[in-house]
């Protein structure tokens, strides 16, 4: 795909175009006219988040060792009782149309238990993923932000009519980090309230969700890393929030204090 090429409207194109870009796949000008497509279409990318955080919770499980009995096994299933030694050569003989099915087989019961284990598994690595992805997509946009203001009177009213919730607003500028406004994320095909301050070049992004919908998988105040980007997590009794920036983890851990702060008082 060129660029000036349009995006493809069939959905299992998009879908095999999401993949793509989770992997990386996709040239500069495909990815950024994806990436535009996102942060406009919130179906689209809760579908996107699905599969980033899928992909990273599969790249997080142990590497399972495969013992001389489960190969004689597979190579029997097969057909071919001898193909455990043939590891052992150099050029081993061709792959007949029954040990390619047995391949399958084998392939198809691992994946199915290994996919459902590593989704319930790594919940709390897919949530990381998942905001992570959504700050990633606001640096991306037109803008990072739904609604465009330093005024806590006007982004908190913008959220509750949208979503019907809002966390506390505070403008710290006189700290350094200046209230842009906020924007509907969507974690785990639901919509949480984000707030998106400016610290010198960087962003720093503020999810909230609403504490007791089966979000709260880490302690609180642990600080994680993924994908370039810092993150740090606390709960203020209403809320979970998850702070995430590439600006350095002193400077963030300076703005959560600065936010609870100014969020208690």
């Amino acid at each position: 795909m060129t660029e000036g090429t349009q995006l493809p409207s069939d959905p299992m194109d998009l879908r095999l175009l999401l993949h793509a870009l989770v992997d990386g796949e996709l040239d500069a000008a495909t990815t950024l006219a994806l990436e535009r497509r996102l942060a406009g279409d919130p179906a689209l990318a809760a579908e996107h988040v699905r599969i980033a955080a899928q992909q990273a919770a599969i790249r997080s499980l142990p590497r399972p060792a495969v013992s001389d009995a489960f190969r004689t096994r597979v190579a029997a299933l097969a057909g071919r009782p001898d193909a455990v030694v043939q590891r052992r050569l150099p050029h081993p003989a061709p792959f007949g149309w029954r040990a390619m099915a047995a391949s399958i087989l084998v392939t198809a019961v691992l994946a199915s238990g290994l996919t459902q284990w590593a989704v319930t598994r790594d919940a709390p690595d897919g949530l990381v993923a998942a905001i992570a992805s959504g700050h990633r997509r606001s640096l991306l946009a037109a803008s990072p932000v739904d609604v465009a203001s330093s005024d806590r009177h006007t982004v908190k009213p913008w959220l509750d009519a949208r979503i019907g919730l809002s966390p506390a607003a505070p403008d710290l500028a006189r700290d350094g980090f200046s209230l842009l406004g906020g924007r509907v994320e969507v974690i785990g095909d639901k919509p949480v309230p984000a707030l998106v301050y400016r610290h010198r070049e960087h962003l720093v992004t503020l999810v909230a969700a609403p504490q007791g919908n089966g979000t709260a998988s880490m302690p609180a105040g642990t600080p994680r890393s993924t994908g370039g980007f810092s993150l740090i997590r606390w709960a203020d009794g209403a809320f979970l929030y998850w702070a995430v920036s590439d600006t350095d983890r002193a400077t963030l851990e300076d703005f959560v204090r600065r936010f609870r702060a100014a969020a208690a008082g």
